[in-house]
């Protein structure tokens, strides 16, 4: 066989792929193997089947609802209506910010209250909405342990705190040293 000899096969489309070696007849294996590959990358729109991929895409087209994440009301009402179960969590938490204005204590306790009752939205309820941000179990465990922090936190305030933690002054001494 001559050496500058180079086959080519028609791809999808009829676009020309060159084999890349020259050695080979026309009908080998090698030949239909690289056809197949050339018709699978996209070489052209005619239709042929493309083969799906196991791997991870390289550009992300949608994302996934978390779980719980539709709507917690019938889609004929408005969407107020429908958000019910974050306007609830949001409208607590505004409220207990303005009860801060007038006294510290009763405003972060409700403030920490709201996230407790966003935990307990999350966990009882299948749909909640746009409360639902990441899994059922992430946002229970993010809405729950945020909600108790701030609970003890506002139950610790000084002056004349309601809850009083031994071990942490002694570790407040310590590490003030």
């Amino acid at each position: 066989m001559p050496a500058d000899r180079t086959e080519t096969v028609t791809g999808a489309g009829g676009a020309a792929a060159p084999s890349g070696n020259d050695d080979r007849p026309a009908g080998s294996l090698a030949a239909r193997a690289l056809a197949v590959a050339w018709r699978t990358r996209g070489a052209g729109d005619s239709g042929a089947p493309r083969r799906r991929s196991r791997r991870f895409p390289v550009i992300t087209r949608d994302t996934a609802r978390p779980e719980g994440g539709g709507r917690a009301a019938s889609g004929d009402l408005p969407a107020p209506a429908r958000q019910w179960p974050l306007l609830t969590v949001l409208g607590l938490t505004v409220l207990g910010l303005l009860v801060t204005l007038l006294e510290f204590r009763t405003g972060t306790l409700l403030v920490g209250v709201a996230m407790l009752v966003g935990a307990a939205l999350r966990w009882r309820l299948p749909s909640v909405g746009m409360l639902a941000v990441r899994s059922r179990f992430t946002d229970l465990l993010t809405y729950g342990v945020l909600g108790a922090a701030i609970v003890l936190l506002a139950l610790m305030a000084q002056p004349k705190p309601l809850v009083e933690i031994p071990f942490l002054g002694s570790l407040l001494h310590f590490s003030v040293r």
